[in-house]
């Protein structure tokens, strides 16, 4: 077991991830961002991404990710991070140059390859999408799609819709049941500020706060009509500021118009649930020719999906960003890459940062 951890071990990742589970090694999540098909020749047998057609491609990845669950625990998670890209099947998309290049790919380029999706030219391919409902098919629970904005876009010389500013990451788990850290990754919020909402806020005047009728509202049911028939909607605003948690801070007289007490509120007055949509500027690294994994992506990831001194795993580990952000956050990490030439600068990230790697 002591073998495969804190390293990333070259070749195949679907190979590696047979003899770990040969092995009995288990990890507690995974945090991956795959190859998208057709876009960067790496100059590597067996890249995956150069499938002959887009089903092809995403039939890869889920085989791939059949191994990651036999790999994860029962109570472990999966986040994935997938882009798109339009079909232009027939045409060359360039290649990029540069130092980066030929010390990572030799001389075989990076670029676009041909590519066969069988769809109308300019059709947006729908890349993430059809591999999330892919690994729903194969047994995993989707759980929810994260919106990654990214507020410093690669610009596009487009003139007939948006420039695209996001990714998805997909929350994926292996049972209904998972381990997953709201605590970790709460977002800070102002305590005054829910306070002073709190005071100010007119129950029965504020009646655009209402829940629909006829939804459940009540815990765990998300959002689902309730069964007892036509429930009279409840007004959002008293019931998010309920107190719910045993941590309820003590009364202190400050009341409300409608005379509750301000402190009988929520828990957590400092911070608020995760959203599902994720600002998080692109990082370029000085050792790579592309913009690279962000550390600030993968960070409540890890955070959400793992303890301290739990396995987190990337089957493709690139630059080893995963594996950085892991040691940084006192868990362990394995990591699976397809060319050996990645070796020496995931080394100097991991180091940089003052942890060894293995």
């Amino acid at each position: 077991m002591s073998n495969w951890i804190d390293k990333c071990h070259f070749g195949d990742c679907r190979e590696t991830m047979r003899a770990m589970i040969a092995d009995g090694v288990k990890v507690q999540t995974i945090v991956t961002s795959p190859p998208y098909w057709g876009l960067r020749d790496y100059g590597v047998d067996g890249q995956i991404g150069h499938e002959p057609t887009l089903r092809e491609f995403i039939d890869t990845l889920t085989d791939v990710f059949e191994l990651c669950r036999e790999l994860l625990a029962d109570d472990g998670t999966a986040w994935v991070n997938m882009g798109d890209a339009y079909a232009n099947d027939g045409k060359w998309g360039g290649s990029t140059g540069g130092k980066h290049v030929a010390a990572l790919h030799g001389d075989s380029g990076v670029g676009r390859a041909k590519r066969n999706t069988g769809l109308k030219a300019k059709d947006l391919m729908g890349q993430p999408w059809r591999l999330a409902f892919a690994l729903q098919d194969a047994g995993w629970y989707l759980r929810q799609d994260i919106i990654w904005h990214k507020p410093n876009p690669m610009p596009e010389s487009i003139k007939d819709r948006c420039t695209k500013a996001h990714e998805y990451v997909f929350l994926l788990s292996k049972s209904e049941r998972y381990f997953y850290d709201q605590a970790a990754i709460r977002t800070p919020v102002s305590v005054e500020t829910k306070l002073q909402s709190f005071e100010t806020m007119d129950f029965k005047a504020r009646d655009k706060y209402k829940m629909p009728d006829g939804w459940n509202t009540g815990p765990g049911a998300h959002g689902s009509f309730h069964p007892d028939g036509r429930e009279k909607g409840k007004k959002a605003g008293r019931n998010a500021m309920r107190g719910q948690g045993q941590n309820r801070p003590e009364g202190n007289g400050r009341a409300n118009r409608d005379g509750r007490d301000v402190t009988d509120v929520a828990v957590n007055l400092d911070t608020a649930n995760r959203r599902s949509v994720w600002t998080i500027a692109t990082e370029a690294y000085p050792g790579a020719h592309f913009a690279t994994f962000p550390e600030a992506l993968v960070e409540p990831c890890v955070l959400a999906g793992s303890r301290a001194g739990d396995i987190v795993f990337d089957p493709f580990f690139g630059s080893g960003t995963t594996g950085q952000v892991a040691a940084r956050l006192g868990r362990r990490f394995i990591g699976c890459e397809l060319n050996p030439a990645y070796e020496a600068l995931q080394r100097d990230r991991i180091r940089e940062r003052g942890f060894e790697f293995a």
